[in-house]
């Protein structure tokens, strides 16, 4: 009997043993996981349905750089081959409409301007298509496969080679525009202005699709017969004041000229679609001026020969993005964001209720369909964005670049929450647990705040450059609880939900995340002792509300913030909003210095505060930063102000990214997890 307890135990280590080798201990997310990270999207079904094109983004640590391939799954999903090796990042797939090739924008060799370049999909390299002189922003194949419309900024098409304009002196910038300035783009004038070009494929010959040079012109679309072009331009005689769009149509030809369908409220993502029959376009309709900052897109449609369009998604309530047309005309397919998911959704073209499509507890950022299949984006809160084939609602997962690093990783769990804020209104948000979490233990809680003020919290693990989701699952990797609270303002509630902070920013808002705070409290969750709060952009203009309202936090992170408002008017890119919606300073002086309160009451704030931004972001410049930290500074508050030279509003370089989560969690960890 010894021997047999003997024999059986040293049988059980070795199992025990086999095991652990087969099936290594988790690890709780690290700051250096960001390098093993890959952000993928925008499919591209080609049009026999039988493959889809992808982007995959990554961080190359060696190169400090952010690169982006191209990569081809089978609709099997049994065979997904990356497809460019390029020097630099290759982007913006798209499928000749014959299938034969597959375009995409590149700029190799290393810093050269972006050109289109294609692959044949018979095999071989990939050969240089455009040698042109502007910056692509975007372009379409011609039904007919022979042609190209390109989206361009055509600066000077005569100007001297890349070399000796890199020796020469830049120009002096000469402004004349009402919108003269845009986060990445830079300073806008006469030559930022994009338009319509007709590129030969065969002979690579380009040309001016319009005469009109004055507006700029966007968002193109071929007929089915490829005869005709719908765009978007505005041609007010001040364009960027207007808030609105008009959609033209024009022949599909040198020299024709345009003719106006109608004109609509700019949307925040416009696409343009001619339904199979070439007898109608669907399009999306934004809203009023005054109500730019609070998205609720809606898909209407109009007959092309002229007539009254009809919103289609009026009905539901939600924003909705990612528009297409089923193959026989009948319907269309959108997203529709609604609290805390998006989901696919389907209307009759010639109206009707809008109908959810198969499960709605996903998160389904991008759709594109041809040959009969449709493809997503989707993911969850333990799956970061994935290809996935939609088979009647129901998700087949394509592609799986993100699985090595979350198989070996542990995440914490995300919870609903919802509780009413101060004047009962309820308000939704999530909570990410520690990994570890033991019920009943009290823990200290980062409220982190989204930005927008549209957009949501979501039940999507984001591996994007604005990850919020990821960033979450990190503070829970260190041991705390943290909410996500998606207050008054945000989308996914419906159109009065997201207007209710219309000229009264900081108000509501506040109660909102600090009722998401008491209630995390009130629960025995949170440590009411050992509360910190933070986020980028709204998420920090939020911050600095809320310490200049309580002074419960033992800890902040403002990042690409502000607080001094009346300095943002005319130093970042929000004029139409602020006009609309506040009114000029010289007209509004009380309400604009209200909506300063952070700044102008810094006396009010002794909570310990991390200020960062980029030097380049023109979306909340950095001296919204600079001004509440040297506020703070005066006052003898601990604060701390990191700038990172070169980055626009939403950071690029892996590095910086890198140092950015570092800086958090030492500066939380200092004030909050451990207070003196």
């Amino acid at each position: 009997m010894p021997y047999l307890r003997m024999l059986v135990a040293s049988l059980t280590c070795a199992v025990s043993l086999f095991a652990q080798i087969s099936h290594p201990a988790k690890h709780v997310l690290v700051a250096d996981d960001i390098y093993r990270m890959q952000e993928v999207g925008t499919p591209q079904v080609s049009p026999d349905g039988n493959s889809i094109a992808y982007e995959v983004s990554y961080m190359d640590r060696a190169a400090d750089k952010r690169r982006t391939s191209i990569w081809r799954v089978n609709w099997e999903g049994t065979e997904d081959v990356r497809l460019t090796y390029g020097s630099e990042s290759d982007t913006s797939p798209r499928w000749s409409r014959d299938g034969k090739y597959l375009a995409f924008l590149s700029s190799r060799p290393a810093d050269a301007k972006e050109q289109i370049w294609l692959l044949d999909r018979r095999g071989g390299e990939a050969r240089q298509l455009t040698y042109l002189k502007g910056e692509i922003d975007s372009y379409e194949w011609s039904p007919d496969n022979k042609r190209l419309v390109v989206v361009l900024h055509p600066g000077d098409q005569d100007s001297v080679d890349d070399k000796t304009a890199k020796d020469k002196a830049a120009e002096p910038i000469v402004i004349d525009r009402y919108h003269f300035k845009e986060d990445v783009e830079g300073y806008l004038s006469a030559v930022s202005l994009k338009r319509l070009y007709l590129f030969d494929v065969e002979t690579g010959k380009l040309e001016a699709l319009t005469n009109n040079a004055t507006f700029d012109q966007m968002d193109p679309a071929w007929s089915p017969d490829g005869s005709r072009i719908a765009f978007i331009t505005n041609a007010a005689k001040e364009p960027d004041r207007t808030g609105t769009s008009d959609i033209f149509i024009v022949d599909a030809h040198v020299g024709s000229t345009p003719k106006k369908l109608l004109t609509t409220y700019s949307p925040n993502r416009q696409k343009l679609l001619w339904s199979p029959s070439g007898q109608q376009l669907a399009f999306s309709q934004g809203q009023a001026p005054k109500f730019n900052a609070y998205i609720q897109d809606r898909l209407a449609i109009a007959p092309v020969e002229g007539g009254e369009p009809r919103v289609l998604t009026a009905n539901i309530d939600r924003a909705v993005s990612h528009i297409q047309f089923t193959a026989d005309g009948s319907a269309l397919t959108f997203l529709v964001e609604d609290d805390r998911y998006t989901y696919l959704a389907r209307v009759a073209a010639s109206g009707g209720n809008v109908e959810r499509i198969g499960n709605t507890s996903v998160v389904i950022s991008e759709a594109d369909s041809a040959g009969g299949h449709l493809a997503v984006t989707a993911a969850t809160d333990t799956s970061a964005p994935e290809i996935y084939a939609d088979e009647g609602g129901k998700l087949r997962k394509l592609t799986s670049h993100n699985d090595p690093l979350l198989n070996e990783v542990q995440l914490g769990a995300v919870e609903d929450i919802q509780f009413p804020s101060k004047d009962g209104t309820e308000i939704h948000g999530l909570m990410t647990e520690p990994p570890f979490y033991r019920p009943g233990q009290k823990y200290p809680t980062l409220l982190w705040i989204h930005g927008g003020p549209n957009g949501q919290d979501d039940h999507s693990l984001d591996f994007s450059l604005y990850p919020l989701e990821m960033e979450r699952q990190f503070f829970a990797a260190n041991g705390y609880l943290v909410l996500a609270i998606n207050y008054r303002g945000s989308s996914g509630r419906g159109e009065a939900f997201a207007q209710s902070i219309l000229a009264d920013w900081g108000d509501k808002e506040v109660a909102d995340l600090l009722a998401g705070v008491d209630y995390a409290v009130k629960k025995g969750l949170a440590d009411p002792k050992r509360l910190g709060l933070g986020g980028w952009s709204y998420g920090g203009i939020l911050t600095d509300y809320t310490i200049a309202t309580d002074q419960r936090f033992k800890a902040a992170i403002s990042g690409a913030g502000a607080a001094n408002q009346i300095s943002m008017y005319g130093g970042d890119e929000y004029v139409l909003q602020y006009d609309h919606e506040l009114g000029p300073p010289w007209r509004s002086s009380d309400l604009w210095l209200k909506l300063s309160y952070p700044f102008f009451h810094a006396d009010r704030i002794h909570t310990p505060t991390l200020f960062l931004g980029g030097t380049r972001d023109f979306n909340v410049p950095i001296i919204g930063s600079e001004q509440m930290y040297q506020a703070l500074r005066n006052l003898d508050v601990p604060t701390q102000l990191v700038v990172y030279p070169g980055q626009y509003h939403l950071f690029t370089r892996p590095s910086y990214i890198h140092d950015r989560l570092q800086r958090y969690l030492a500066w939380f960890d200092k004030y909050v997890k451990n207070p003196t």
